[in-house]
């Protein structure tokens, strides 16, 4: 197929809605780019095992999962950026003293340092998804995390942003950002899976809404924010396609000339 393309999907405000439901015409929009034999991915912030159900309903198995940092191509791993453990146990300390808890994450899993906190319940609810963080402080010791959510109200996260150059900090929630290795980012994820796949510029796409799409909606040539998304998004994008929850992709998709 000469003009086969790659399009990055965002999930949460781009491929589900604000209910964490997934639009029927972006589920056929799917399954059509699918059908024309171009590549879907997901690109999102989201541990994989977060969104095991959507990829299987998808039938989509190339995803950049935790802003970057875990990247899988048709089922195998190929790359990971882990984060630097020796900071992160002063993060940790960082933040305890200041009653903030952390969750820590690998690729199965997700732990919280503290038995219970408000925060943690508030922000993870959000999401709607089966998992909950157990309580499990030593999680990060002997293994690689690639992401850790640190609980703090909007600006709080700023005396770790000046303390800790290790991490990149993304909020996400009033009351939750994600903690990643320096530098790390969906752009830089999927440059290592469209660098194996071979697509020029021209065929690659990404549809996103939220602050962790920044990156990747300045990088990628045909990229495309929600009608919902945060002003910022859309300013850096190529295209503004319609919200989510007004047939969004399906529009965006059609805008762009894909479908």
């Amino acid at each position: 197929m000469t003009n086969q393309s790659v399009i990055f999907f965002d999930i949460d405000g781009t491929l589900l809605d604000h209910d964490k439901k997934l639009p029927t015409s972006t589920k056929e929009s799917i399954f059509k780019l699918k059908e024309m034999g171009h590549i879907v991915a997901i690109a999102t912030g989201r541990a994989p095992f977060m969104y095991e159900d959507l990829r299987k309903e998808l039938e989509i198995n190339t995803f950049v999962s935790y802003n970057g940092q875990y990247v899988v191509l048709n089922g195998e791993v190929l790359y990971t950026n882990p984060l630097n453990i020796s900071s992160l146990e002063k993060l940790t300390e960082a933040a305890l003293k200041n009653n903030h808890p952390v969750v820590f994450m690998d690729h199965e899993d997700m732990k919280a340092n503290v038995p219970e906190h408000a925060y943690i319940n508030e922000s993870i609810a959000t999401l709607k998804i089966k998992q909950f963080p157990t309580h499990d402080p030593n999680y990060y010791k002997g293994r690689e995390l690639y992401q850790t959510l640190l609980f703090c109200p909007e600006g709080e996260e700023k005396q770790y942003e000046q303390a800790f150059d290790a991490f990149d900090f993304i909020r996400w929630h009033p009351v939750s950002v994600d903690v990643v290795p320096k530098g790390g980012s969906k752009a830089k994820g999927i440059a290592k899976l469209v660098e194996r796949l071979g697509f020029p510029a021209e065929r690659q796409f990404a549809f996103g809404d939220g602050l962790n799409d920044l990156d990747m909606l300045s990088t990628i040539h045909n990229s495309v924010a929600m009608g919902n998304g945060q002003e910022e998004v859309k300013r850096v994008a190529k295209y503004v396609t319609k919200s989510v929850d007004e047939d969004g992709i399906l529009h965006g998709l059609q805008m762009v000339g894909l479908l």
